[in-house]
């Protein structure tokens, strides 16, 4: 059995590790040039520094590392299994689709993978090239499931979409099973499959398209998400009391302006770490465990979207308003 450390002990860890953040720094960068943020960020340690990387065009190999150090953290700190589990497993899902994908085509599944998650990649490999997944339903019946139904899928309609569907939403629904006594983990998947499943309505052609790509276990009920298929005023004045008030006006702007939904986009993926912000002097228990990972996490994210634009040779203030809220 899985041995788990004081929580008080984790919070000093945390105390000394977030000195380490790259906090103001990033909104810095965006200030520079690739060069010279490149610079910065190798001053700052990030990623191991000049011993993980030498060219601007290598920052992915800085984000790498720092992804595989908060993985050894979250496998050593995590307050219970629950969250270990929650926070690893969604590698897990994505190399098995990457890898059943793979299979299909013929093709190496190589840098389609992710890291291990709490599944090692080589034993994934061995369950679905041999197409048995007895032992992996004895760890992950989810996960089990959903290769067993994506390989079927292929074999009768072959659909990449339909097979990111199939592992997209069995992953939902064990995240959802880990949480169920985890009022805080509950809270953020809700919010996260709520902001989903109101994006994908928003995007969808039809009523039927957006039922057929609904994630379960959310507060909102595909009823309550149909009325996105009024015209604007009443979507706005139907989510009007609720919490998602706002994110649906930013996406029925985009909608209407035919922009790209990458500020709602902006908002769910920062709703992690924005949940805590505001009361981040006041957190209890696992959360700040929670906090300092999804920190972490959102400050690889904000140091991608950094190097993709100024490579790219946007300005500061395009690149400073894709930025999550860190």
């Amino acid at each position: 059995m899985a041995s788990f450390l004081d929580t008080a002990y984790t919070n000093g860890v945390i105390a000394v590790r977030e000195k380490h953040l790259l906090k103001d720094k990033i909104s810095r960068f965006c200030e520079l040039s690739a060069e010279e943020a490149f610079r910065a960020l190798l001053e700052s340690g990030f990623g191991g520094g000049a011993e993980t990387a030498v060219s601007v065009y290598d920052y992915e190999k800085l984000i790498l590392q720092e992804e595989e150090k908060l993985d050894a953290f979250i496998r050593e700190y995590a307050p219970s299994e629950t969250e270990r589990a929650y926070l690893l497993s969604p590698k897990d899902f994505h190399n098995a689709k990457a890898l059943v994908k793979a299979k299909y085509l013929n093709v190496d599944a190589g840098r389609m993978l992710a890291d291990d998650g709490l599944i090692p990649v080589a034993e994934l490999t061995a369950c679905i090239d041999a197409n048995d997944y007895t032992d992996l339903a004895k760890k992950n019946a989810y996960l089990a499931d959903a290769c067993i139904n994506a390989t079927e899928s292929l074999q009768e309609t072959p659909s990449g979409a339909k097979v990111g569907e199939i592992f997209e939403k069995a992953l939902y629904s064990y995240l959802f099973a880990l949480s169920k006594r985890k009022a805080v983990l509950k809270k953020l998947l809700q919010a996260k499959i709520d902001m989903t499943n109101i994006l994908t309505a928003f995007r969808s052609v039809n009523e039927q398209t957006a039922k057929d790509k609904y994630l379960p276990f959310g507060t909102l009920k595909e009823t309550e998400l149909a009325r996105l298929f009024d015209d604007g005023a009443n979507a706005e004045k139907a989510f009007g009391e609720t919490p998602y008030a706002e994110f649906v006006k930013l996406c029925l702007h985009a909608k209407e302006q035919g922009l790209p939904m990458s500020q709602a986009e902006k908002l769910r993926d920062g709703y992690d770490v924005a949940f805590f912000a505001k009361r981040k002097y006041d957190l209890q228990k696992t959360e700040p465990f929670l906090y300092y990972v999804y920190r972490r996490k959102t400050e690889q994210a904000n140091v991608r979207i950094v190097f993709v634009c100024l490579l790219a040779g946007q300005s500061e203030q395009e690149i400073k308003g894709r930025l999550r809220v860190w």
